[in-house]
């Protein structure tokens, strides 16, 4: 097994590099980062030819990714023309973990990258939690009670709530539980932000805000992963062995917590393994909607306005996830299924 992780390992470096080439060259061709320079003014044409020169856009392709790859002397750039560089010394490049600086903010790109990260992985880890244990229990009763009354209406509310955009849902909650509650005098829940500014960042504002993202998030979810579980339960189920346990007299719960949903998690594992990954990137219209400040909406304002550093940071910070993941979930099969062996 520990050579097969560490032969995973090394494939992913190759990787890496192709991807961060492939999304570079696309972010190059998406936008001109210079246009506002991440103003809302159009930037002057002797600025433009200034700052091209400071920044080495004018130099080809090739050149501007190996020095964006391992870094350059262009860290002192005069953003605004007044003769006082905004940024200082060397940058290091990505292979040391310089990402350069926002067009933006004028920061460092990892720094408003770590800013927005935490809110991110709070929200989405929240809504993954809720979303696999609702689909576990979902998808289990309907295996359970195939073809009933319950197992229909699960499959007639699965189509559904699949069927909906991400967005007409967060509005239909927001409508519901936020205007409609507020009219009838009822407690309602917020609509945008992490917490009241009048009250301040308490753990039970963030609570209360969190819950109408979470709900958006987990009925678009559930519909697909409640139906996958069902298939899964369903086809364990109908196994040999688990006839076997049945003619033992093992009970009930154990053969389907332990011997069916075993061996029925295997797929699971892999909806899970591909789904956590792109939490970092977080749910971008769900997050633009509540005005969560998180990870989504970063991307979302810094693509508009093509900075370059910060997108290609979050990029790359996916993509980093979706290959560990993957390791993970591999491993993850050999522990829980024994008949699996990589060698």
């Amino acid at each position: 097994m520990s050579r097969y992780i560490v032969r995973r390992l090394l494939q992913a470096i190759p990787l890496l590099f192709l991807i961060s080439l492939l999304l570079f060259v696309m972010l190059q061709n998406m936008g001109d980062p210079l246009a506002t320079m991440g103003g809302r003014t159009m930037t002057r044409s002797e600025d433009r030819a200034r700052l091209t020169r400071q920044l080495g856009l004018d130099k080809p392709i090739t050149v501007q990714y190996l020095y964006w790859l391992a870094g350059n002397d262009w860290a002192k750039i005069d953003l605004d023309g007044d003769g006082v560089a905004e940024t200082s010394g060397i940058r290091k490049g990505v292979l040391r973990g310089d990402f350069g600086y926002s067009l933006v903010n004028r920061q460092p790109a990892m720094e408003v990258i770590m800013e927005r990260l935490p809110n991110t992985i709070l929200l989405m880890l929240s809504a993954e939690v809720v979303i696999v244990f609702g689909s576990l229990l979902i998808g289990i009763y309907a295996a359970l009670r195939q073809y009933s009354f319950t197992d229909n209406l699960v499959t007639t509310l699965s189509f559904i709530g699949y069927s909906m955009p991400i967005f007409f849902v967060a509005l239909g909650l927001m409508y519901i539980f936020a205007v409609n509650f507020k009219a009838w005098g009822l407690p309602y829940l917020p609509t945008v932000g992490m917490f009241d500014p009048r009250v301040g960042k308490t753990l039970w504002q963030v609570a209360w805000h969190m819950i109408l993202p979470i709900i958006t998030i987990a009925i678009t979810s559930f519909a697909a992963n409640s139906r996958y579980v069902r298939s899964t339960m369903l086809e364990a189920l109908g196994q040999d062995y688990i006839r076997t346990a049945k003619a033992k007299g093992i009970p009930r719960r154990s053969i389907v917590f332990i011997h069916a949903l075993k061996n029925a998690s295997l797929p699971i594992i892999t909806v899970v393994g591909l789904d956590l990954p792109f939490l970092l990137g977080g749910a971008v219209v769900t997050e633009r909607i509540f005005a969560w400040p998180g990870m989504g909406r970063l991307f979302l304002d810094h693509v508009s306005r093509a900075d370059t550093p910060v997108v290609m940071g979050i990029l790359m910070l996916i993509a980093f996830a979706v290959i560990t993941f993957q390791i993970i979930t591999d491993v993850l099969y050999a522990w829980l299924d024994p008949r699996i062996r990589y060698n």
